[in-house]
């Protein structure tokens, strides 16, 4: 099992959801988080005054996978997260060595 963290644009989340739907991804966790990486965040002009943004909206996302839909949940992320501008987000992927459903107790990929 692996734990699929992609950071994406806020504005993509209903198209990662659907492609993840639509691949049978079952759970989703998302968090409203900011931060930049290379843009460096941006610079804005309000009521005449400029300042600059650092950290920039984004969603994070957090899905518990089998070993064997690790590939299609990356290039499902990949193809319906991607504007080709700066700032699409990142993925990453990390071992889950156990999953536990609290409500039936199973465990591993059962609990999924």
């Amino acid at each position: 099992m692996k734990l699929v963290t992609a950071i994406v644009k806020p504005f993509k989340m209903d198209d990662v959801r659907a492609a993840l739907s639509d691949m049978g991804v079952q759970g989703i966790t998302v968090t409203e988080v900011k931060g930049f990486g290379r843009q460096r965040g941006h610079t804005e002009l309000y009521r005449g005054a400029e300042y600059v943004v650092d950290f920039l909206p984004k969603l994070k996302l957090e899905i518990a996978v089998g070993d064997e839909l690790v590939d299609a949940t990356i290039d499902a992320i990949i193809q319906s997260a991607n504007t080709g501008k700066i700032g699409d987000g990142k993925i990453f992927v990390a071992p889950l060595e156990q999953v536990i459903r609290i409500r039936t107790g199973e465990t591993g990929e059962e609990a999924i």
